[in-house]
């Protein structure tokens, strides 16, 4: 990943194409695709297999919690991050007069559990301002009916990277309300500093190279009542089997609450080897091979005929770069004719840049975008 030799190694796959999509998946390396295989390898033992199935189980929220500053108790681990949003929207039990922020650069996860009919509370949107969320937008928003503040470290949409420490202190100073971080776009590309953040959840099949099938939660202890979903199922139940298992049911608290049903163990053995590959290869070494990159696509695009929707401010910005072009479906055409592989979804380009990446990737995609325009 950070060298040329352990590239070919690691990412054979990425030997004869430019793949800048990791926004949308990620390339698991050989390490990753070994550790499925082992996962069969332990399933035809049966029931034999199942404490080797729990060991990396558990191994997972231990390495989840060294990334989230947590303790792996903190930690859950459910199907994806629209599971973990409506179990989270379940153990709130909002009523009518609670008042709940999103913001309108976050992916549907965290904004749709709350735009259903059934749910009785008010929306409000935190819009962003020339493409940024502003934390000045954000405090005429909260009140003290504000249940729950949902963002993400990192847009999916255009890679705006909020600061995260000043919108804690205004959801604190503010309203007595949660917040919930959406760091899918973060986790395994940059350093997570995630003091102040009440939920953080993240899918598992992009910056950290695993499978999909994955949905990693943490709730801090301080937060576990308010977070205890009461989901019907048997893992996330105190004593499931008990004799009068029939007459109710409890929930283990806060994040054990979101592992409903019998775990993804499949993707658990693709998550450890992920997660321990990033690890291994270092976040600070990931951050510093990759900022060069990223900003030299950032001033590539300042110069391309396109409607660049990423803020031009270094601070907050992470991995991704995005751009609108009214014939973006042919120019993305034009670049995969030529192997190189970006996102392109209703006119809006978007690029995700990771350590295994290199300047001759960005060179020929902006080569390449010259080209089409």
């Amino acid at each position: 990943m950070l060298t040329e030799q352990s590239r070919k190694t690691d990412f054979p796959s990425l030997a004869n194409r430019t793949y800048l999509n990791t926004a949308a998946e990620g390339i698991p390396p050989t390490c990753v695709t070994d550790a499925l295989t082992q996962y069969g390898r332990d399933k035809v033992l049966g029931m034999d297999g199942r404490p080797l199935h729990e060991a990396q189980w558990e191994s997972v929220r231990l390495l989840a919690a060294e990334f989230y500053g947590l303790s792996s108790d903190e930690i859950g681990i459910c199907s994806c991050s629209s599971e973990a949003y409506n179990l989270a929207a379940m153990a709130l039990q909002l009523k009518e007069g609670d008042e709940v922020i999103v913001n309108d650069l976050d992916f549907p996860a965290g904004a749709t559990p709350w735009l259903q009919p059934t749910c009785p509370a008010e929306v409000k949107v935190w819009r962003s301002n020339e493409w940024a969320l502003r934390v000045e937008d954000l405090i005429p928003l909260l009140s003290a009916h504000t249940r729950i503040v949902t963002v993400s470290l990192v847009s999916f949409f255009n890679g705006f990277m909020i600061p995260l420490r000043e919108v804690a202190e205004a959801v604190q100073k503010d309203s007595n309300a949660l917040l919930a971080v959406d760091v899918t776009q973060a986790l395994g590309r940059v350093k997570l500093d995630l003091t102040g953040a009440d939920l953080i959840v993240s899918s598992t099949h992009k910056w950290i190279l695993a499978s999909h099938g994955g949905g990693l939660v943490g709730v801090p202890s301080a937060r576990a009542e308010e977070l205890t979903t009461t989901a019907g199922g048997w893992f996330n139940l105190k004593d499931p089997f008990r004799e009068n298992r029939f007459e109710y049911a409890t929930s283990k608290p806060g994040a054990a609450s979101f592992m409903v049903g019998m775990p993804n163990y499949a993707a658990a053995y693709a998550i450890n080897a992920g997660l321990n590959y990033i690890k291994g290869a270092g976040i600070e070494n990931i951050e510093r091979q990759t900022r060069p990159l990223v900003m030299a696509c950032l001033e590539g695009i300042k110069n391309l005929t396109v409607e660049r929707i990423t803020p031009d401010e270094p601070n907050g910005i992470a991995g991704i770069l995005a751009f609108r072009h009214p014939d973006a479906d042919r120019i993305r055409g034009h670049l995969r004719s030529k192997d190189i592989h970006i996102m392109c979804q209703a006119g809006r380009m978007r690029v995700a840049i990771h350590g295994y990446n290199t300047m001759e990737d960005v060179e020929k995609l902006l080569a390449a975008l010259r080209e089409a325009l």
